[in-house]
């Protein structure tokens, strides 16, 4: 079993940053492979960024990509998704997930087992 808490959101001008951060507790949080999800009010959850269980790998949707930096610790079980030049469309509930022991990070949010509970970002105009 793994537990995810996710903090660091907040409210934020448009144009400032935030750093969110989610805490791992469980097994074998260095080999597994990590994401950041979010979801906006009346929207599906929508994939942000991954990590491979190495930091070595990552990847990040279209919409973030130079804006938002993905980046994970094993030795304090942590991944964190830095996030600058924020617009208000980026406004949404985000939400760390871990994938099953060595796979590779992915897109889909059906392929990851478990989640946090979320944190809240509101970006106002």
């Amino acid at each position: 079993q793994v537990q995810l808490v996710e903090s660091g959101g907040g409210l934020v001008q448009a144009g400032g940053s935030l750093r969110l951060s989610c805490a791992a507790s469980g097994r074998a949080f260095s080999s597994r492979a990590m994401g950041w999800f979010r979801q906006a009010p009346g929207k599906e959850r929508e994939f942000v960024a991954a990590i491979s269980w190495s930091g070595g790998s990552t990847s990040y949707a279209d919409s973030v990509k130079g804006r938002f930096t993905i980046s994970r610790d094993n030795a304090r079980n942590t991944v964190d998704l830095q996030m600058n030049s924020l617009k208000p469309e980026d406004t949404a509930d985000y939400y760390c997930a871990a994938r099953s022991r060595l796979v590779v990070a992915t897109t889909r949010a059906r392929e990851y087992d478990y989640w946090g509970q979320g944190t809240q970002v509101t970006v106002s105009s």
